[in-house]
């Protein structure tokens, strides 16, 4: 097995510093006080291409050939990677193709195009844009970087971990996304290589655990399907490159529901004021299933490349998952005053309306009853029950309905 040395790694760290920024650690004391632990943040969401790929893809193409350079770049990502390699080769003035799924976010095919890449969109997901960049591979000769199935990409993202030993040198644990397993097994290696007592965790989402199955069976396996939220991290098979790398170097695995990771978007842009698209939000997602023992936790925030409608949808299922909004149904009978006597109410208990909607074909006797839903904001869970109980209390029998804004 090749060696992924501390010289590599070394040297992948002062090449990377030409293109990449350094992201500082920000201690987060909404994190610490919910879970116990010493919580840094790792804002890779602040990177010059909004995400970590910058550091892998600008240190795999400084060591190919000027032949290899010359001859165009190609590769297959969800967006990030993508951006890396667009920038990167801008920088080294070489042609790029990229290959993304017709999936991605509008926002990372538009960002990719502005460095001057060619973007073809192929397939559904990862591995369907990547077969594809394999075969303008073959026919057009352009030299192929594979997003994360690469030990000299993976050498590049390990610049992570050296950053966070230089600044936090007694991190406890350091969590880090998994989607092919390039980030984990750069910063995992160096990681155990500069301190063997720093315990490395990788963070799955639930839908695409293609890395914890393979751990349990001890060999690559590929999922039939992938479905999750997390875009950067929808990948059905993990590098068989890395794997050897990863079972030696992880010391475990969590993985993440849709509904943590948008909880935790809330969390992140209420409590930092930073947006983090789905997959960097893995690691914050996962602080919650880690012990509160007062260790220093290091959660690395892969990038924040959201586009505006993605955001919009998280933001409002964050909501409703959370109580702050909720949808509630009466019956009213079809008479004037009704409808000012529940807002009332609602009124009382500090609610804010901000929907109605009112059905007088509920029942064909509109004297007896017409259905009136009302959409609320509230403070949370127990104040949400509180506005209910109000409305019982009042003779009405509300029932809660799905939430639609």
């Amino acid at each position: 097995m090749e060696q992924l040395t501390i010289e590599k790694f070394e040297e992948a760290y002062n090449i990377v510093r030409e293109a990449a920024t350094e992201t500082k650690l920000v201690y987060s004391d909404y994190f610490s006080e919910q879970t116990g632990n010493k919580v840094y943040l790792k804002p890779e969401n602040m990177q010059v291409t909004g995400a970590y790929k910058i550091r892998g893809a600008y240190y795999k193409i400084s060591t190919l050939t000027d032949e290899e350079r010359n001859k165009g770049l190609v590769t297959a990502s969800a967006g990030n990677h993508a951006q890396g390699v667009a920038y990167a080769a801008k920088k080294f003035g070489v042609r790029a193709v990229i290959v993304m799924p017709s999936t991605t976010p509008l926002i990372k095919v538009n960002r990719t195009k502005s460095y001057g890449a060619e973007v073809v969109l192929k397939g559904d997901v990862y591995d369907d844009a990547c077969e594809y960049a394999k075969e303008l591979e073959a026919k057009e000769g352009l030299t192929f970087i594979h997003p994360f199935n690469d030990l000299t990409v993976a050498t590049g993202q390990g610049s992570i971990a050296m950053e966070i030993v230089k600044e936090l040198p007694l991190v406890d644990y350091i969590l880090v996304p998994i989607g092919g397993g390039g980030l984990a097994t750069g910063v995992s290696a160096l990681a155990k290589l500069l301190n063997p007592k720093i315990k490395v965790i990788g963070v799955e989402p639930e839908g695409a655990a293609c890395m914890k199955a393979s751990l349990k069976e001890g060999h690559v396996v590929t999922l039939p399907t992938v479905n999750t939220i997390a875009d950067g991290t929808a990948v059905k098979t993990p590098g068989d490159k890395l794997f050897p790398y990863l079972q030696k170097n992880l010391d475990d695995i969590i993985t993440i529901s849709d509904a943590e990771i948008i909880g935790s978007f809330l969390d992140m842009v209420e409590n930092h004021k930073m947006i983090v698209e789905n997959s960097g939000l893995l690691t914050v997602a996962a602080l919650k299933h880690l012990k509160p023992e007062g260790k220093k936790v290091v959660s690395i925030l892969s990038g924040g490349n959201m586009d505006v409608i993605t955001m919009s949808s998280v933001i409002q299922h964050g909501l409703i998952l959370r109580d702050r909004i909720f949808t509630v149904s009466v019956l009213l009978p079809d008479r004037a005053g009704e409808l000012a006597r529940v807002a009332a109410v609602v009124a009382e208990e500090q609610g804010n309306v901000i929907k109605l909607d009112h059905n007088q074909f509920f029942s064909t006797n509109r004297n007896a009853a017409v259905e009136l839903k009302i959409t609320v904001e509230a403070f949370g869970t127990e104040h949400k029950e509180k506005i209910v109980k109000a409305l019982k209390d009042n003779g009405y029998k509300p029932k809660l309905t799905h939430a639609n804004l």
